[in-house]
């Protein structure tokens, strides 16, 4: 039961309280002076009476503040939070309404870190134990450490150092540590190089493409921008068909430049085009690509607060028969 519910004003709740209080506790003592009682008594039974009037009139107004105290206790305690049940339309149930949203942030918030936990735990067991086996093998003298052996222990190294770089730049992305030296620069310069890296690591029978008419220049870190390239170059990479073609496509309008990388793979599913972007997302597997082969699902999140930092964009396409695309859109610079 709360009599003042529909109230939008604490102030206003509480006034009427007071009056209310005040208005029985005067009538009460005036009722029992005329029947005979003695004042004393009869003012000690409205204030009773007017207590009580309060205690029923407030009750429903200060219920989700105990619900709340209560939740953050067991908060406190490590249990999930429940939410508080809003009572009233006033400035107590717009914060009883906060503090479910903050409830739901919380336990949202420690989903993802136990995913991230358990995730970086898979992507970092792997190629360990991929390292591990080889050599034990060598160690054991089942195989010789002859240059594939060798390059298979380097590409797992390479692996693990890509991930550590990762998360170093998801830590210092969280706590807003990393600068940028923005500076114009040719793009064109930025593809081959990043062409050139994800080409060392690439299979041979997977070819890129760069075609950026009119060399077109843009306002931006070159470091930063280039390692964008690559997240979506070696992105590309893990789901190019073989033999397949990766383009990267670059054009200006004046104020825009918009950047494509092109894959022949077998695309993103419709409802994984925002998810991709995601860190530690993986697909549904129902037609659409997810980070199972070989990537840790962060690149595409890096590159999307590079991109953002830069105040630009990124999304990704679907490419028919099939295939993605993913285009980023940077600055220009003026007359570049």
């Amino acid at each position: 039961m709360n009599p003042l519910g529909s109230l939008r004003s604490v102030k206003l709740k509480l006034g009427l309280v007071i009056l209310v209080a005040i208005i029985v506790a005067s009538a009460t003592t005036v009722i029992a002076v005329n029947a005979g009682v003695p004042s004393l008594v009869g003012a000690a039974g409205g204030i009773l009476l007017a207590l009580a009037v309060t205690q029923l009139l407030a009750r429903g107004t200060t219920a989700p503040l105990r619900e709340m105290s209560a939740v953050a206790r067991a908060m406190a305690r490590g249990e999930r939070g429940r939410p508080v049940q809003v009572t009233t339309a006033d400035e107590v149930g717009e914060l009883a309404q906060a503090f479910n949203r903050m409830t739901e942030e919380i336990a949202e918030t420690d989903r993802l870190r136990r995913e991230f936990v358990a995730n970086v735990s898979h992507e970092l067991r792997t190629p360990i134990a991929a390292l591990q086996a080889v050599l034990e093998n060598v160690v054991e003298g089942v195989s010789d450490p002859d240059p594939a052996t060798l390059d298979t222990m380097l590409a797992q190294t390479r692996r693990l150092g890509r991930l550590v770089t990762q998360l170093l730049d998801i830590s210092r992305m969280e706590a807003g540590e990393q600068p940028f030296d923005i500076r114009p620069f040719k793009l064109s310069e930025v593809l081959d190089r990043a062409a050139r890296e994800t080409r060392l690591h690439a299979p041979p029978d997977v070819a890129f493409s760069i075609d950026a008419p009119g060399d077109p220049v843009v306002a931006g870190d070159p470091e930063r921008v280039q390692q964008v390239v690559l997240n979506l170059l070696e992105n590309a990479v893990r789901f190019s068909p073989r033999p397949g073609v990766i383009a990267l496509r670059a054009a200006s309008d004046g104020i825009n430049v918009r950047l494509a990388v092109e894959d022949d793979g077998p695309g993103v599913a419709a409802d994984q085009l925002e998810r991709v972007f995601e860190r530690f997302h993986s697909g549904d597997g129902t037609g659409g690509r997810a980070h199972g082969r070989g990537g840790s699902g962060l690149g595409l999140a890096i590159s999307r607060w590079i991109v953002e930092h830069h105040g630009g964009s990124i999304h990704v396409e679907q490419r028919e028969p099939h295939g993605a695309r993913f285009v980023v859109t940077l600055p220009t610079v003026a007359g570049g």
